[in-house]
């Protein structure tokens, strides 16, 4: 596949300052269940890492290059990047060049939602780089233009094309979904978010949900992919990394989301970030901004 990407691909994106110091991450405005970022690296990026949702994204400049079910994978400019909930990779860039993509993470409880209705589950993507200008278009749409937020309307019409580009290169037919307790699993999950900086005890959920906490894991893993444990744990983790992002001290962070001290946020952050704290707070503070040097206009699908 060529290197070069079709100039409409670019429409309403905006690439990071070349400089010397090189390393960048930018968030977008969240959505809920949806997080959008833009980096640019050179050399290693991430150690071996799992996080509780899809990441979907397109790399745009360099070789991105990452270890992924026991593998060494490369994704070239314009090729569409699937990993899958908890499963473990690293990443960084291929080459001298250095590394440019977007990404974007989300929770398998929404795409299993649109795929309800008719009854199946999850697709699953068995080549984690995939050649689908098509697929790579959806993506950017939501990409294109990160300092806007996402529209609810343009992401029920995004997460059907999503659902639709995986299951044309899922290795096997989806599964049956079966019956998933959904307003269970939802009364769980909710009751999580709302108690993100406490232990949350089984006994609480078994109230919350009138199921036995056997069968509620069992309901919570087929609508969001990970146990209500993990769940828990990467959401203290996203508000912490939040408030690091802010500005906030780690150990404030750590306080203030409900990890013992600052040694216990850090090992559960590289964990599931593959960096430090103090790495993402470097990143996260890099002075440098976002500028405009590619064709304007609309992002396709928007």
């Amino acid at each position: 596949m060529s290197q070069d990407l079709h100039p409409q691909a670019f429409e309403g994106l905006e690439r990071l300052c070349a400089g010397p110091s090189g390393d960048v991450i930018l968030a977008a405005p969240a959505f809920p269940g949806i997080e959008r970022i833009e980096a640019q690296f050179s050399g290693n990026a991430f150690e071996p890492h799992r996080h509780d949702t899809y990441a979907l994204g397109v790399t745009l400049k360099g070789v991105q290059t990452f270890g992924y079910r026991g593998e060494r994978r490369f994704s070239l400019p314009g090729q569409v990047i699937v990993l899958h909930p908890d499963e473990e990779h690293d990443g960084g860039a291929g080459t001298e060049d250095g590394l440019h993509y977007r990404m974007l993470y989300l929770e398998p409880s929404l795409l299993l939602e649109c795929l309800e209705a008719d009854g199946i589950g999850l697709p699953f993507v068995d080549q984690p780089v995939i050649g689908d200008p098509a697929l790579a278009a959806v993506l950017l749409a939501a990409l294109g233009e990160l300092d806007r937020e996402l529209d609810e309307l343009f992401v029920d019409d995004f997460l059907s094309q999503v659902a639709g580009g995986l299951s044309r290169h899922a290795l096997m037919p989806r599964r049956p979904l079966g019956g998933v307790a959904w307003r269970q699993a939802r009364a769980a999950r909710d009751y999580l978010e709302a108690h993100t900086t406490r232990p949350v005890r089984s006994g609480e959920l078994e109230a919350v949900t009138g199921l036995d906490r056997f069968a509620l894991s069992r309901h919570f893993r087929a609508a969001f992919a990970t146990s209500p444990h993990r769940y828990l744990l990467m959401r203290r983790l996203q508000r912490a990394r939040t408030m690091i992002g802010a500005g906030e001290g780690i150990s404030d962070a750590a306080a203030a989301t409900g990890f013992a001290d600052q040694s216990h946020l850090n090992r559960h952050f590289k964990k599931a970030y593959g960096m430090t704290p103090g790495q993402w707070a470097t990143l996260a503070h890099n002075p440098r901004r976002l500028i405009r040097d590619l064709p304007q206009g609309r992002s396709g699908g928007r």
